[in-house]
């Protein structure tokens, strides 16, 4: 339901804006700030990208979690996908979003609502250890048997 009102919210948001903003500057300089965010965003998500992109690959030759870089790079994603479609709410959305305390924020939000498991790489590979088996000797009861079919089959 939520989502439903947020697709139907953010429309109608957007287009009173842009009349509102259409009426006090005109078209074609509404226009122009529409096309020039979207340049503008385009130009920053890039260099953002590869700033995540980077720190993910930091994450994963120090074996550290990289849960973090992910997330950050995905709000980066996100935030390009908003800053290209056209809108002035979705241009402040997206460019709230390239602010890494903004970031910060939601990934702190999101981390309250998510249970998070993480696995312990600094002891590498251990065998485990079960109390059940118990280690002895065998000798095999058919070592005296001759060869050929079992009792089992028929001829």
């Amino acid at each position: 339901m939520r989502l439903l009102l947020l697709f139907i919210a953010v429309p109608l948001i957007e287009i009173a804006l842009f009349i509102q903003v259409g009426g006090w500057l005109g078209l074609w300089p509404t226009l122009a700030i529409v096309v020039l965010t979207a340049i503008a965003g385009t130009m920053l998500v890039k260099s953002q990208g590869a700033q995540a992109m980077a720190q993910l690959r930091t994450s994963f030759d120090d074996l550290r979690d990289p849960t973090e870089p992910l997330a950050h790079g995905a709000m980066i994603l996100f935030s390009g996908a908003l800053l290209l479609t056209p809108g002035f709410f979705t241009d402040i959305v997206g460019f709230a979003l390239l602010v890494p305390g903004v970031r910060n924020f939601v990934l702190r939000e999101a981390k309250k609502r998510v249970t998070v498991h993480t696995v312990n790489t600094d002891r590498g590979w251990q065998p485990q250890q079960d109390e059940t088996i118990i280690e002895g000797t065998y000798s095999d009861a058919d070592e005296d048997r001759p060869a050929g079919p079992s009792g089992w089959t028929r001829h």
